[in-house]
This record gives C-alpha cells, sequence and structure tokens, in this order.
C-alpha cells in the first residue's frame, strides 16, 4: 500500500464520519517559541486551549513536521525521521474516549477491500496512563483486548503535553507487534523495538500552567471543553504496509536512497556505516524539499540554520560515500518526484526550489575547501610546535565560523597523524548550545501569554472597516494594563484596546500599522501600534493623552488620513515593482519579503546576483509607465483555490485560510494575495524612485524605493546639488561625470606625490632616529614620539627602516605618533633583540595599557593603541622600562 493510499484511506474514513478536513498547515510555525511545525497538534493549539473558537467540532488531517532535535539518531533507527507527517483527527467538545478508541479500532482492523487499514487484531497492543481506568476498560469493551495486551504506563510515557504551559491530559497509545524476530515477549512495556508505535490518542482534559519537565508540572484546572488530539506517524504506518524494515525504505523516501546508491557505486545493506550515510541523505533531502518549499532559505541563524545544517549534513555524507562532486540536482530530483503527488508545489515551484538547492550545495564546496585550507595551515602549525593534538577552539572556529564539519575536521587530522582535542571542542558546543537555550528561554519569557486574550476573542472577530473607512464608531470590549486585564486605563498609561471594530490597520504582510487616535466621551488616546496577538483580533497599543477609558465606553478609532494615504502608495508600489521583477528578470524572481511604510518601501526577492545599472533602470521604468497608465486597482475576495486558478501570486511562507482578498493592478499583470491597504488607481502612486538594491544573503537580493512625495523630495535634493556642482564646477550637467572623473584622478595624482614626498622625509629621519639610539642593558633603543602622522602604516615603515639601520646588535625600535586623534605605538626588534628576550607583542601590548586601550602582534614587529593621546610619552617610558627591568 502506498504512503498516499494510507493517507487518503485516513481521510476518507474521517470524512464519512462527519470530519471536516484541514489542509496541512505550513512548517513554518504561527508559535513565537518555536521555529517550525514539531507537532501535529501545533496549529491546533489555539481551537485546544480555547484561545480561539474552532470553527468545526470535529476535523481531520494530515500535517507536514519537522523536528531535529535527535538528528544525530537520524539513520540509526528504523523510526527516527527529521521531516515526518502526522495523520489526526480532532474533536473540540464533541467525542471524547469512547469515540476516539472506537474510530482507531475501526479504521486499524477493517480490511483493506473495505477501506481500512487492515491490522490483524491480534498483533495490536495499547498502553494506558497508569490511573486512566476508563480507557483501560473501553479498550477491552470495544475492541475485546484482553488485560495482558492493555499496559499501564506513567506520566514519562503516557502523560502528553508540548513541554510548555497549555492542554495537556493522558492518552493512549496504539502499537503493533512485529513478531519474535524482533525482539522480547511482554508488550511495549518490555520492548518498544519489536512493538512499534503507531498511534497516539491523547484525551485533552487538563491545563497546565508551569512545565519544570516531562513528569513535573503544575495543573492549573481543567480545558474549558475536553478535546480529542490524535498523531498517527504515516511513514511508521507505510512500514508495515509496504513489508520493509525502516521509514528510509517506505516509497516517498527509498527513491532517494537508491539515487545515492547509484551516485556512490556502493551497496546497501553490506556495511552499517555506509548503510546509516544512505539513509540520512534520503532523510535529508526530503526534509530540505519540503522547507525550501514552504519558504525557508538556508542562512546562518533560526529556520534557515536548521536547513543548511540538513543539506550540508547530506554533502557530508555524500563525501564520506566517495562522492566529492555536486549530488543535489539528481537527489532533489528524486525527491521531487516521490512527493509530487502528495505535495504539486513541489513540481509547479521546482525552479526556484532546485535553484536555491543547487546554489547551497555550490556554497557549501567552496566553504569545504576553504576550510580544507585553513584546517591544513592549522595542521601545520601543530605539528611545527611538536604537539600531536590540535586544539578544540581550533575546530571549534571551523565549524562555527566557516561551517566545517566536526567530522571531517577528525578524518583529516587522522590523515596527518594528528589527533583533535574533542573534548574542548564539545564543552565549547555545549557553551554555545546552552547559551541558544537560554536565548529562546528569556524570549518565551518576554512574550506576552496570549491566553489572556481569550475572552475578547470568544466575542468574535475584530470588524475591520479600514479598507473603506477612515473612522467608526465601536465599543470598547477589553483594556489590558502591563499585559493583565483591566477595568481602565488613566491619563498617562500605555494600555492595549480591544475595540468590537477598528479602521486601524493592523501590521501584517510587510505592511506597517496605522498612525491615529481613537476617542470617546471625555477620553483621547494616542495609537502607538496595532497588532493581532491572535488571528481574527485587533490590539490597539496606546497612550492615554487625556481622560479615563472604560470597558464598554462608546469609542470613535480615527486613522491618520495623510499617513494612511502615503502607506497605500508604498504597499501598491511594492506590487509594481514586484511585477516589473518578474517581466525583467522572469518568474523565478518571487518575493521573499517586504517591508512597506509611509513613503518608502523594501522588496526582497529570490536572485543569487547584483542586479546591473541598467536592470535597475529598466525595472524603475517599467514600475513608473505602470504609475502614468493609471492602471485599475480592484479586490476581490474569493476562495484560495479560485485565486490560485487565477494566478494570483502568494508569499512563500505566509499561511492562508480557504478564502483570501486578491488584489489585481491592471488585471492579471500584477495579481497578488494580499490583505493591505491599496491605492484606488496607480496614478495615486505619484513616483517610485529606486534608491538601493543590495545582497541579503547568498540566494536573496532587496531593492529599497521612495514613493510618492518622498521620492519627489530625493529627486528634488539631487537636483539642488547637480546645480550646485554645475556652478561649482563651471560645468554644464551633461558634461559632470566626466569632469567629477577627471578631478578625482587629479586628487588622486597629488596624493600619490605627497605620499612620495612624504615617505621621502621619513626616509630622512632614519639616520637621525637610530643616532639617537641608547644603550638600555643588552638593547639599543630608538625610542620617539613622532606627533601627527598620517597613519599607523607611516609609523610601521619607519620603525622598520630604523631597526634596519641599527644593524644587527640587539635593536628594540619604539616609535609612537597620533593618527586622527588616536595615539599609535609601533614596536619592532630584531633576531638580537628576541634572542636576548624582547618580544615586540608584548613590549606592544605593554605601551597600549598606558594608553588606555589594547595591542600585540607577532614577536618581531607589533603594534598598540588607545584613546589617551595625551598619554603617548609615557606610553613610550613604559616600554623602556620595562626593557631596563629585563
Amino acid at each position: 500500500m502506498k504512503t498516499a493510499d494510507i493517507a487518503q484511506r485516513y481521510l476518507n474514513f474521517f470524512e464519512k464520519n462527519d470530519h471536516t478536513i484541514v489542509p496541512s498547515a505550513s512548517l513554518v510555525s504561527d508559535d513565537p517559541t518555536v521555529m517550525f511545525t514539531i507537532a501535529g497538534m501545533v496549529p491546533f493549539v489555539p481551537y485546544l486551549t480555547g484561545l480561539i473558537p474552532a470553527p468545526f467540532s470535529r476535523a481531520a488531517d494530515l500535517q507536514k513536521c519537522i523536528r531535529t532535535n535527535d538528528i544525530e539518531e537520524v539513520g540509526k533507527t528504523a523510526r527516527h525521521g527529521t521531516f515526518f507527517q502526522m495523520l489526526g483527527n480532532w474533536s473540540f467538545g464533541d467525542y471524547f474516549k469512547e469515540g476516539a478508541i472506537t474510530y482507531a479500532w475501526e479504521l486499524l482492523t477493517t480490511s483493506e477491500p473495505d477501506g481500512g487499514l487492515g491490522f490483524a487484531e491480534k498483533d495490536i497492543w495499547v498502553t494506558v496512563y497508569e490511573t486512566d481506568d476508563e480507557a483501560a476498560l473501553l479498550w477491552q469493551k470495544i475492541a475485546g483486548l484482553p488485560a495482558e495486551r492493555i499496559q499501564r504506563m506513567g506520566k514519562e510515557d503516557n502523560y502528553w503535553h508540548t513541554g510548555q504551559p497549555g492542554p495537556a491530559g493522558p492518552c493512549s497509545e496504539i502499537y503493533i507487534d512485529r513478531g519474535p524476530a524482533y525482539g522480547r515477549e511482554g508488550g511495549p512495556i518490555v520492548d518498544d523495538n519489536r512493538f512499534t508505535e503507531i498511534w497516539n490518542l491523547v484525551f485533552m482534559q487538563e491545563l497546565l500552567s508551569d512545565v519544570r519537565t516531562k513528569v513535573d508540572f503544575d495543573i492549573s484546572g481543567p480545558l474549558p471543553k475536553k478535546n480529542i488530539d490524535t498523531g498517527m506517524g504515516l511513514e511508521r504506518v507505510a512500514m508495515f504496509k509496504q513489508g520493509v524494515e525502516n521509514m528510509y525504505e517506505t516509497d516517498q523516501v527509498r527513491p532517494v536512497l537508491d539515487r545515492a546508491i547509484e551516485i556512490s557505486g556502493r551497496k546497501y545493506g553490506v556495511d552499517h556505516e555506509d548503510d546509516v550515510r544512505f539513509r540520512v541523505i534520503a532523510d535529508h533531502v526530503r526534509s530540505s524539499l519540503m522547507l525550501l518549499s514552504d519558504g525557508v532559505k538556508p542562512a546562518n541563524e533560526g529556520r534557515g540554520y536548521i536547513l543548511r545544517r540538513l543539506m550540508r549534513r547530506t554533502v557530508r555524507s555524500m563525501r564520506l560515500l566517495g562522492v566529492d562532486a555536486p549530488v543535489f540536482p539528481e537527489l532533489f530530483s528524486a525527491s521531487r518526484d516521490a512527493m509530487k503527488s502528495a505535495y504539486p508545489v513541489l513540481s509547479t515551484e521546482w525552479d526556484r526550489l532546485s535553484g536555491l538547492a543547487n546554489a547551497e550545495e555550490e556554497t557549501f564546496l567552496r566553504t569545504l575547501s576553504q576550510g580544507s585550507t585553513i584546517l591544513d595551515l592549522a595542521l601545520d602549525t601543530t605539528k611545527k610546535a611538536g604537539k600531536q593534538t590540535l586544539a578544540g577552539p581550533e575546530a571549534f572556529l571551523l565549524h562555527d565560523t566557516y561551517g566545517f564539519p566536526i567530522d571531517l575536521t577528525l578524518e583529516i587530522a587522522e590523515e596527518a597523524g594528528l589527533n583533535v582535542d574533542r573534548t574542548a571542542f564539545d564543552e565549547l558546543m555545549l557553551a554555545q548550545r546552552t547559551r541558544a537555550k537560554a536565548d529562546a528561554k528569556s524570549r518565551r519569557r518576554q512574550l506576552a501569554d496570549v491566553s489572556v486574550y481569550r475572552e475578547f476573542r470568544a466575542l468574535g472577530e475584530t470588524g475591520f472597516a479600514g479598507y473603506t473607512d477612515l473612522d467608526i464608531e465601536s465599543r470598547v470590549l477589553g483594556i489590558l494594563v502591563d499585559g493583565q486585564p483591566a477595568t481602565t486605563a488613566s491619563e498617562g498609561q500605555v494600555a492595549e484596546i480591544i475595540l468590537a471594530e477598528t479602521t486601524l490597520y493592523a501590521e501584517s504582510g510587510g505592511q506597517v500599522s496605522d498612525k491615529g487616535t481613537i476617542v470617546g466621551a471625555g477620553f483621547e488616546l494616542d495609537v502607538l501600534d496595532v497588532q493581532k496577538p491572535v488571528a481574527g483580533l485587533i490590539s490597539h497599543t496606546v497612550q492615554v493623552a487625556s481622560g479615563t477609558v472604560a470597558v464598554d465606553d462608546r469609542a470613535t478609532a480615527l486613522v491618520d488620513a495623510k499617513n494612511r494615504r502615503a502607506a497605500r502608495q508604498a504597499h501598491s508600489a511594492t506590487h509594481l515593482v514586484h511585477a516589473a521583477l518578474r517581466d525583467t528578470l522572469g518568474s523565478t524572481a518571487t518575493q521573499a519579503g517586504s517591508l512597506n511604510r509611509a513613503g518608502y518601501m523594501r522588496f526582497d526577492f529570490s536572485w543569487s546576483q547584483a542586479l546591473s545599472a541598467d536592470t535597475r533602470t529598466e525595472i524603475e521604468d517599467i514600475t513608473n509607465r505602470a504609475v502614468q497608465d493609471a492602471l485599475e486597482v480592484t479586490t476581490r475576495i474569493v476562495s484560495l483555490d479560485e485565486a490560485k486558478e487565477a494566478g494570483a501570486m502568494a508569499l512563500f511562507g505566509e499561511k492562508y485560510g480557504d478564502v483570501v482578498r486578491m488584489v489585481d493592478i491592471g488585471g492579471p499583470w500584477s495579481r497578488e494575495l494580499c490583505a493591505g491597504t491599496h491605492v484606488n488607481s496607480s496614478a495615486e502612486i505619484g513616483l517610485v524612485s529606486i534608491v538601493g538594491e543590495s545582497s541579503v544573503g547568498a540566494s536573496n537580493r532587496r531593492i529599497e524605493a521612495l514613493v510618492g512625495q518622498d521620492a519627489f523630495r530625493e529627486l528634488a535634493a539631487e537636483r539642488a546639488i547637480v546645480s550646485q556642482l554645475t556652478a561649482a564646477l563651471k560645468t554644464p550637467r551633461e558634461h559632470l561625470p566626466e569632469r567629477i572623473a577627471e578631478i578625482a584622478a587629479n586628487l588622486k595624482t597629488a596624493e600619490k606625490r605627497i605620499a612620495q614626498f612624504e615617505a621621502k622625509e621619513r626616509a630622512g629621519q632614519v639616520p637621525a632616529i637610530a643616532e639617537a639610539a641608547e644603550r638600555i642593558g643588552a638593547y639599543r633603543v630608538a625610542a620617539l614620539s613622532l606627533g601627527e602622522v598620517a597613519s599607523a602604516d607611516d609609523i610601521r615603515g619607519l620603525a622598520l627602516s630604523v631597526r634596519e639601520r641599527l644593524g644587527s646588535d640587539a635593536a628594540v625600535v619604539v616609535l609612537g605618533g597620533v593618527a586622527a586623534g588616536r595615539p599609535i605605538v609601533v614596536v619592532a626588534t630584531n633576531e638580537a633583540a628576541r634572542s636576548a628576550g624582547a618580544k615586540a607583542g608584548v613590549l606592544a601590548k605593554r605601551a597600549a595599557g598606558v594608553l588606555g586601550g589594547g595591542g600585540g602582534g607577532r614577536d618581531d614587529v607589533a603594534q598598540g593603541g588607545g584613546a589617551d593621546a595625551s598619554a603617548l610619552g609615557a606610553a613610550l617610558e613604559a616600554v623602556t622600562q620595562e626593557l631596563r627591568g629585563a
């Protein structure tokens, strides 16, 4: 049975039993405390907690998930994968334990010809929470399971929560007995390898307020409604129904493994280490492809770092299989073909996805080459020092700064006959993880507890009238002060105000929030920010300018009309630039993010190289021609399927509901899904002036532009500058570039001549400085302050010349100067001085300490500096005193 067939049977079964089928949410989680959707229940948490009323009483879904906390186990066990798919059925205050157990038993044991999964009843075992007598009795009553196949377990195994405050409850897990060949008798409590879990039924009935560990938590009370959350691992069921040993050999994963076998020329099933590598490749390629399809891009932090790590582990595994050439074009194609029937976006967006993957592989192969060079130097230095072990910090630097894998460092070091201080490396890695965890915990603590919005959201969605009106009379539904519900807010206080309806736009879709006020009888509120803390609810952060506002007061929301007009211009201009980019660069130049505020727009797009001046001009011309053409701007509310069919552009990684708002500018030329505010005609934009184009990562570019009046002011300012230049240089504007280039060339020539004169003058100082050198102990010491100098290079060059002039005697040269207001000291020693114990780096550090700064360097020449120029003489004296005491 194919994996896709298993999923369809599951969904068909629950659809027949009155469940709403819900599409998978993105792998990019809405929850700000987690990067990814790590479990099937994540998208349903607001419904399970009662924060947002569930739009259905029962539902079923197939949810994409990513989990990388046990990445090191991938390939080593039968069921550890970073990307996995969870089938789930959900009840929100509808059926509870009896219904969940009944549905699970029926689907599992109904024969395949009759639409079930066809598991043998004799192979099914279950566990229940140690005190859950009700669930144990229901399994006996509904399934007829004997008591010995119903095992009880504690909190560690059979009490489910997310690891954070939120919904929780006892669970019942369903296992399949794989047979005596896989382990001991006695059920899952004895051997969870032979007895493999495939389905978990969570009976959510409690709300946790504090979670300290898996088994140590506080229950604050019952959930508003008892809910059912179940999760069936699709890949695990596929293992059984396809008769394979592990998830990597199922039909959606095996094609990548087979392609890796073909490329490497090695066999699967012969060598354990190779088998692990093949399975890592199969898993990581699929995970990477799915993350790319949900808008994640390789980066050095956050979600992008996880993706980059998966992709680089793939390259590393292929290298260990003897393949150094690029492999992503073949491996990712194999994964696309295996997954495209379940996820058609992999085909429709293939050019974009493959371009990102191939670019990342090319980047990492260059990194490996660069890292190998750095590692070779480090190994050579270690050998020359007579050491047998490469220092842990050097291995960590390669890993952390250059992305060079530690196992590759170990392998190359071993080939060179050296060890690596793995203990020190691991300590540095642990310290880094500890800092990251502390940062994450701190970030979670800083996030508002969204449960405070539950009672407001229960009253319904906030009505938004801002598309057509700038003001509306409404009612104050709620007030929050310092994150806690309040009945009033008084003059000077900052508070959150929840209105029944508003015209003030909440920040979203790249558009910043509106400016404005909220007024009522006896109060006026300045709006500082407008956000959507939970879906469907708009919250206004305000400062009470006068009076006191109370819950249930009548209030009027007023939008700053001038600011809104400029924001609309900027947002519509962003759509025009996007369309112009696609006209110029092609369909692969897709949006990767944007920011729109009054007078300014920023647009990020997928592209790997800088735009030429001609291309920038073309994009600007197309955009402004669209402005001049006074294109009609229309908006329509349509279904998501209708919008896609009409060719509307959607931002990858953005979440869209079943019903969306589609914005057209000039018909299909610019057609996007967008909830922002827009002009009625492109002519209202006025003018778009591109002021910048830059890189935002290896595969993204950014265009910045001024819009409307701000664009005009920028061009007017440039015109004024041009007028000043034409007057000052007595040159017509059309000849300004040549005239400025001529002046710059003359200036460069003059600077070169001045530098030559100064160098000649410094060379003339060398004999006098050397002649003035005094004998201090075993050394001839030339110490002098040069006063104001052009740069540290001038001091260094003079110090080296004086050192050479002093000949073979043990010579130390200490010269100081002030460059751009900052004191600098350069110390140079010859071989005889170094043999006598004078080290330039140590002496420079001593001088820098007097100057209030830092310094150091090689034993032969070093430099120090600071902030206190008045201490330069004392710094030189400190060096000579150091030499006297040597």
